[in-house]
Formats: structure tokens, sequence, C-alpha cells
């Protein structure tokens, strides 16, 4: 499909560049990416499992290859992975059971 670890260096690189042009754009980005580790509710490896999950459901490649990496740096399985994807699919799957009831009515509107 993808080459992730080649697309993961040439996007941080790309991420790189931007920094130069725009540091606060990037910097405020890694400020608000790092906050939730501050309070340490959550342990690194579960916050990984969660971006991961985030980034499939928003279809983010570049959050993918950066936190799939992360989360088998924190230690996640590929099981742990594959639940917090599973999690994500159910996710998906009820937006789009929401938003068909939204569109029904939406339907149901245009009828009166």
């Amino acid at each position: 499909m993808l080459d992730w670890n080649k697309y993961r260096d040439e996007l941080l690189g790309c991420v790189g560049d931007l920094a130069k042009l725009t540091p606060d754009t990037v910097g405020g980005y890694m400020m608000a990416s790092a906050a939730g580790s501050k309070t340490n509710q959550l342990d690194a490896k579960t916050r990984q499992l969660i971006s991961l999950a985030v980034a499939v459901t928003t279809r983010c490649d570049g959050c993918i290859t950066v936190h799939a990496k992360a989360a088998i740096k924190e230690g996640a399985t590929e099981a742990e992975i594959a639940e917090a994807l599973g999690v994500a699919v159910a996710m998906n799957a009820g937006a789009a059971l929401v938003y068909s009831a939204r569109a029904l009515d939406a339907v149901q509107q245009v009828k009166l």
C-alpha cells in the first residue's frame, strides 16, 4: 500500500520546512499536542492508542504513520492497536447511523 516509514520521514521533513516559515503555527501545534501528557491522567501508550484511532476517523495518513510508530514505541501490541482501531470503526459506523437519522429527518421535513 505505502512505505509508511519513508512517508513519515518525508512528511516530518516537510513539517520541518513549514516550521521554518511559520514557527508559531508548528510550535502551537506541538504545544497542544504535548498538553495532555502534562496531567499524567493517561499513560503514553493509551494516549497513542487514542491518537491512532482518531487518526483513522479523521483519515489522516500523516497522523497514522506518526502515531503507529509512537504506539509501538510506548509498548502497544498489535492486538491492542487492533482493538483501538475497532473502536474507530464503531465510532465511524455510529456517526453514519446518527447522520442517517438526521438525513431521514431532513427528508421527512421536505415532505411536509
